[in-house]
């Protein structure tokens, strides 16, 4: 690896893709292979094992992948799983949101659950409004970490109200999974979503499903909805062949199998610790420099905040987006248009030194514009 050139590095501090290793990087440069042959079948089959295996029991539970962005593997359980009873939604966020969106476009029968952007869930109100439907929902469909704001939902007790209404639940973990800790069976999640370019620190264009294995086996009865993205049918085909039914992102995959190497070497739970650790001292910063975040501490995800926009009639997101981008840092415009906010994403191969140097930039930038906390 010694004799390998050296990647200009980048600090991306948008929620994904992140920031990855040269190590990851250069994982991709392999010579190249059908992905039909059996040696590469075997790459597959390790990734597939490996990211079951940090959410639940391989026994019990199966990852299936596509080629796709993140969102391909929401529409693969909304669309395959979701289309043959009630779908309750909660919406607290873009990417409830965006689930709506997804349902709405394939004709499912779904109702939105809306609750605040900035606030927890409240459970009570929610049980009730379960009771109150007109009729029994089957399922649940909600977004574990919301990168709109950092806002982390409560899923295992999200997923205890399932258990009691006898509903499925599906979560999207987009921007949890490889970091903030998941028991599938103990939360009581049958299908999780995810990819590999947030948390994993992969490269982008491969997302997957975690599945209850005994669900996925389920023959649905139901006419399919979907054709690239039908999860029953590529589970079956890999469980029969070792391979996806369309071809998959090959060097992506390389890349993925280094990355999932090096979350095993780092550990889930100390790779949270050291995206805590730069998520204090990003709070910290921003509270010397009189800025103030969205979401309460003890209901954040730790891993993106929504930073309110500074009071200053010289403001102005897309010029202190470029100043940043011009000296290697890259940070998020805010994802719903009342909140008047920016993001900040601390995943990735960064350091606290990474957050101190982009608070320093961030600080330069507000003496700029005669932004004043005082």
């Amino acid at each position: 690896m010694s004799s390998m050139r050296k990647v200009k590095r980048n600090i991306l501090l948008n929620p994904g893709p992140a920031t990855t290793t040269d190590t990851v990087k250069f994982a991709q440069i392999v010579p190249d292979i059908c992905p039909r042959e059996k040696e590469f079948g075997e790459i597959m089959r390790f990734i597939s094992s490996e990211l079951t295996s940090i959410v639940a029991d391989t026994e019990d539970y199966t990852t299936i992948l596509f080629g796709g962005s993140g969102t391909a593997a929401v529409e693969s359980i909304l669309s395959s799983v979701m289309n043959d009873g009630v779908i309750i939604i909660i919406n607290n966020g873009a990417y409830g949101k965006r689930m709506c969106a997804i349902a709405e476009a394939y004709g499912l029968d779904w109702v939105e659950y809306v609750s605040p952007l900035d606030q927890p869930i409240q459970l009570d109100q929610f049980q009730l409004f379960i009771q109150k439907l007109a009729q029994p929902a089957s399922y649940l469909a909600v977004v574990h970490n919301e990168t709109t704001t950092g806002l982390l939902n409560d899923i295992e007790s999200l997923g205890a109200i399932c258990k009691e209404n006898k509903m499925t639940m599906m979560v999207d973990a987009m921007s949890s999974f490889s970091a903030i800790p998941i028991e599938m069976s103990k939360m009581n999640i049958s299908y999780l979503a995810a990819s590999s370019n947030k948390n994993l620190q992969g490269m982008a264009g491969v997302s997957f499903v975690v599945a209850k294995r005994d669900e996925v086996e389920k023959e649905k009865k139901t006419k399919p909805t979907n054709y690239y993205l039908n999860l029953y049918a590529q589970y079956k085909h890999f469980k029969q062949t070792g391979q996806m039914r369309f071809t998959p992102p090959v060097q992506t995959m390389y890349a993925l199998k280094q990355a999932i190497q090096e979350v095993k070497e780092e550990g889930v739970k100390e790779r949270y610790e050291r995206y805590s650790q730069c998520w204090e001292t990003l709070i910290a910063g921003i509270k010397k420099l009189g800025l103030h975040h969205l979401v309460a501490a003890e209901h954040h995800s730790k891993i993106i905040t929504a930073i309110v926009e500074p009071a200053c009639e010289a403001y102005d997101f897309d010029s202190m987006h470029d100043y940043l981008y011009r000296n290697g840092i890259t940070i998020y415009p805010g994802k719903h248009a009342n909140l008047n906010s920016f993001r900040v994403a601390n995943i990735g191969d960064l350091t606290k030194k990474d957050i101190e140097h982009f608070l320093t930039l961030l600080e330069t930038y507000l003496q700029h514009i005669g932004y004043s906390a005082n």
